[in-house]
């Protein structure tokens, strides 16, 4: 029997505003949001997860709490969970930049962060897994700076034509608005490298689409990282430069890019949809999903792409898990379900409250070769 492992990404919406509000919530086993992210991690039970939007707190503590007070714990019936190998990865959200980057008169603002973000660690992902990640090899680009990709899609001030950022804020400004990570896991029978990463959405601007921009060369890191001769001016934050060098990697994440619809520029995901080293077919999908375009036809107005596809309430395929064309696919799908499955409470929308998150939880099985 071929031995497969379930790569899951989930932007579970846990973050919360204030600095240290996320400990308090997962301190107790009793947030039912929490719970309802949980239960879903349950039901799906994967080998490999990446969770995005869950605080960084430098002492992993909100980390922990979730696993022991909540993915350990059974939820409604569901197997709890235990992941011995978490990674909690340092975020540039919320790192203050003490310039005025988005140039409301202020240099304190979300905004001019090096990530959008109300406090240092907002919004940050986790890594976790079944098997041991080799922390040595790890890669983390948080630090490379966004003018030193060539032919940064560097934004452009409208109104004057002159570069948005300055000198001195280009010298400072990273490209990853939470961090780039490349995590080996040791699998039975071979290491597989999990790609994981949040780009910043691709809205929240102005013409001078710095966010958008922003968006589609944070995507163009991983494509350049893939692609052989093409990494040559990438380093990491130990200095090493380079690409992987590896055959086996899943690129996993809330893109925040949809190659059909949505904001972004120049169908920024196609640079890892159309990339020949991954495999995106078959296109993961969701009854689900289908059904709440029929429910909610006001979110899906002049859209074209599938909504069978999409993976976020408001209509937009953005959250993947990207093999590599050498991993064998033999499962995927979308944590959707609809409204006649007994599991539909875990997705439901009460009003404007999310029962667990306005993302759904995407996952492939992959077998080595």
């Amino acid at each position: 029997m071929i031995k497969t492992f379930r790569f899951a990404t989930f932007n579970t919406s846990l973050t919360r505003p204030q600095r240290g509000a996320l400990i308090n919530d997962l301190s107790t086993p009793h947030h039912l949001q929490a719970k309802n992210v949980a239960e879903i991690i349950q039901r799906v039970n994967p080998d490999v997860l990446v969770l995005q939007e869950l605080d960084y707190d430098g002492t992993r503590t909100a980390l922990q709490l979730f696993q022991a007070h909540y993915l350990g714990r059974s939820q409604n019936g569901a197997t709890p969970l235990y992941f011995p190998y978490r990674y909690a990865v340092p975020t540039n959200t919320g790192i203050p930049s003490r310039m005025d980057l988005d140039k409301d008169g202020r240099i304190d603002s979300p905004g001019d962060a090096l990530g959008f973000g109300f406090h240092p660690g907002q919004y940050a992902f986790a890594v976790l897994a079944k098997y041991p990640l080799r922390w040595k090899q790890v890669r983390t680009f948080q630090k490379f700076l966004w003018k030193d990709m060539p032919q940064a899609k560097l934004p452009i001030n409208p109104l004057t034509g002159e570069p948005w950022y300055s000198a001195e804020q280009l010298n400072i400004l990273r490209l990853s608005s939470k961090n780039h990570v490349d995590v080996p896991i040791a699998l039975p029978g071979g290491i597989i490298h999990v790609l994981a990463a949040h780009p910043v959405p691709p809205v929240f601007d102005g013409q001078e689409q710095r966010n958008k921009s922003r968006n589609f060369d944070e995507i163009r890191l991983w494509a350049d990282y893939i692609t052989p001769n093409q990494a040559h001016y990438l380093y990491d934050d130990k200095g090493q430069v380079g690409g992987l060098k590896a055959k086996y990697f899943v690129i996993m994440g809330d893109m925040n890019a949809d190659p059909l619809d949505g904001e972004s520029i120049n169908q920024a995901i196609n640079q890892l949809l159309h990339h020949p080293r991954i495999q995106t077919q078959p296109i993961l999908s969701s009854l689900g999903g289908k059904e709440w375009a029929q429910l909610n036809p006001e979110n899906y107005q002049n859209h074209r792409g599938d909504p069978a596809y999409h993976t976020a309430s408001w209509g937009l395929r953005v959250d993947y898990v990207l093999p590599a064309s050498s991993l064998k696919v033999h499962a995927s799908g979308i944590f959707w379900p609809t409204t006649s499955d007994p599991l539909h409470y875990l997705v439901a929308k009460l009003g404007s409250v999310e029962a667990s998150s306005d993302h759904r939880l995407v996952w492939v099985d992959l077998a080595l070769p």
